[in-house]
């Protein structure tokens, strides 16, 4: 029997809709564990060791933190439709930062005064930096024009074809995608206007929107973590001997973001290879768990 997918989100969240439409594409059923859009979150830092992003996977015991290893692991175990691979995880970085940053002043610099305080607190803890909706006003023209260009080149990609990544939709679709999913349910008026005229575009994401979410059951936060604490994780051996840090299964160490959310989190290296690492660590209510994270935008430390 397939192990039970799990995906811990909240249906506003950008990077969670890349996984949904995976889902979609593919066809899978999975429970939806809706977690807080701030801290705290009771029911989540438990099975990560203290990451705090959303979203995050759950399969049994072994818990997938940042859309590239989510998407990757969903890649892993149910291959073909919707597929995840070679060029989509660059789309995905480019997505998930450079076309990301333009849409976060073009949204805030429109509803900025009307966000509560507390969830103002939350990001400016989550980024380190000032949540300053002044900034981001002044930067929400020059940002119009970035996310416009961006727009572009996804239109300009589309003229041979439905799809960014082939006859149907992959990976590089549902990344380039959630940048103009999120400012449109944002703020659909501004939406609209930074695609006139990109008919590909316009056409494409009806497309996209069509293929849905799968089959979504939900699963309160609670039951998620009774199905961690009743699972052992999956044995996981791909480590790959010439990493660069050089180091060993066994280690002690605390894998951290670069960007923002940069708690560390510690634990014992299992494996590390250009994909991904895997740290076993062990929470007092829950028992042994395994926690993947991406390589590319994560630092390893030894400790």
């Amino acid at each position: 029997m397939p192990a039970e997918i799990i995906l811990h989100h909240y249906d506003t969240s950008p990077f969670s809709e890349k996984v949904r439409l995976m889902f979609g594409a593919k066809g899978l059923a999975w429970r939806s564990a809706i977690q807080p859009t701030i801290m705290p979150k009771p029911d989540l830092v438990p099975l990560t060791g203290g990451y705090r992003r959303i979203p995050v996977l759950q399969i049994g015991a072994d818990v997938y933190c940042d859309t590239q290893v989510i998407l990757a692991e969903i890649e892993r175990r149910h291959p073909g439709e919707g597929d995840a691979a070679g060029p989509g995880f660059a789309v995905n970085y480019w997505a998930d930062r450079l076309f990301f940053q333009a849409a976060v002043p073009i949204i805030f610099g429109e509803i900025g005064d009307r966000v509560p305080r507390a969830f103002i607190e939350d990001r400016e803890k989550l980024s380190g930096r000032p949540f300053d909706v002044a900034a981001m006003q002044a930067a929400a023209l020059p940002m119009r024009v970035q996310f416009r260009a961006q727009a572009a080149w996804i239109d300009q990609a589309l003229s041979g074809g439905d799809f960014l990544s082939g006859k149907t939709a992959g990976l590089a679709d549902f990344a380039a995608y959630m940048n103009i999913w999120f400012v449109a349910g944002a703020v659909p008026h501004v939406a609209d206007a930074l695609l006139a005229g990109l008919d590909r575009v316009n056409a494409w994401r009806k497309r996209v929107a069509a293929i849905g979410h799968g089959q979504r059951q939900e699963i309160t936060t609670a039951e998620a973590l009774d199905v961690a604490r009743a699972a052992d994780p999956a044995a996981y051996t791909d480590n790959d001997a010439h990493d660069p840090l050089g180091l060993a299964p066994g280690a002690a160490v605390k894998v951290m973001a670069d960007d923002c959310g940069r708690d560390p989190i510690a634990g014992t290296l299992v494996a590390a290879n250009p994909g991904r690492v895997v740290i076993a660590r062990e929470d007092p209510g829950l028992g042994k768990l395994q926690v993947h994270f991406p390589r590319a935008g994560y630092l390893v430390m030894p400790g």
